[in-house]
């Protein structure tokens, strides 16, 4: 089997045939798709599925659509992107099935927060703790909307809420982020000195 290095100067090129030998069912095409792209997705899926095994089931289900709707992709705008995107959507099916994802029905409209902004050592582990620690529904518009790039109207397409609900629902995690990484500084100051 011959394997394409998605990464080289002709990879457009390189995945734009594996494209199309994926459609046609060609399972070493779609063998090296997976291979190029699944360790990626598999970090997406694990930023909204706390648990290992469970991040794996999403990204795997989320192939399965990948492989389905391979002949909807266009190729306007990236595959990776694509991929991307089916992956979130899977992520937050798989929390909405397995954890009953809710969100408050009592939105409170959305503050800018002035706080000022936490300076510490605090290292990137512990911040992956902190989001995976937020409520399902709060953890989900935060990486949608500051990781991933979302903007508000976007995720509350996706997952079907209104704009003010998103807007509600970030500035909450936000909030209590704000408050975990005041506590862990304090531990971490006082840990220091």
């Amino acid at each position: 089997m011959k394997v394409i290095q998605l990464h080289n100067p002709d990879c457009n090129r390189d995945e734009s045939e594996l494209i199309k030998k994926a459609i046609k069912n060609n399972r070493e095409a779609q063998q090296v798709l997976f291979n190029g792209h699944a360790p990626r997705m598999l970090s997406v899926c694990r930023y909204y599925i706390k648990d290992m095994q469970h991040a794996e089931e999403a990204m795997l289900n989320g192939f399965f659509k990948v492989f389905l709707n391979l002949k909807k992709f266009k190729n306007q705008g990236s595959f990776e992107g694509w991929i991307r995107r089916i992956m979130i959507r899977e992520s937050i099916s798989f929390l909405r099935q397995k954890k009953k994802l809710e969100f408050p029905v009592d939105v409170i409209e959305y503050e800018s927060n002035s706080a000022n902004n936490i300076e510490s050592n605090i290292e990137v582990a512990q911040i992956q703790q902190l989001i995976d620690a937020l409520p399902d529904g709060y953890k989900v518009v935060f990486i949608m909307y500051a990781i991933e790039g979302y903007k508000h109207y976007e995720i509350a397409n996706i997952l079907n809420i209104s704009e003010g609900t998103s807007k509600s629902q970030l500035f909450k995690a936000r909030k209590l982020l704000q408050e975990k990484l005041k506590e862990l500084n304090k531990k971490t100051s006082y840990g220091s000195k």
